[in-house]
């Protein structure tokens, strides 16, 4: 998918779902989410620390449409909002607000799956 290479664990005991590398150029790790319509998906914070090269995709699916994609850089979770939350309960975690009344004012603030690949592709080395 837009050029990129894709690289998937053995096991997923680190909270990497893929790694996905553009011309043998800036690799990035990627966490993996779905929900069915709106609602919260999350990942444990001890397994998604925000750091440059950690993204989470999410795929928000409803009936009879394509779903939406957000590919969402894990440093977006150091300025927590009602749409990107950080708990410290007693699993720590960083998730993601998907109800439908959220879903546009989330598209303008976190650009969408095409946006972030494009500014991806951008910052590759020469």
């Amino acid at each position: 998918m837009y050029g990129f290479e894709v690289f998937s664990p053995e096991v997923d005991d680190h909270g990497v779902d893929f790694i996905a590398r553009y011309q043998r150029g800036r690799w990035i790790e990627v966490q993996s989410k779905s929900k069915r319509e709106s609602g919260y998906v999350f990942m444990r914070k001890a397994k998604f620390l925000p750091s440059p090269t950690l993204y989470a995709s999410v795929a928000v699916f409803t009936d009879g449409r394509l779903p939406n994609l957000y590919l969402i850089p894990s440093t977006a979770w150091k300025t927590p909002s009602s749409l990107l939350v950080v708990t410290a309960t007693i699993t720590p975690q960083s998730g993601a607000s998907t109800s439908r009344s959220e879903t546009k004012v989330f598209w303008i603030i976190h650009s969408g799956f095409d946006d972030v690949v494009a500014s991806l592709l951008q910052m590759r080395p020469k």
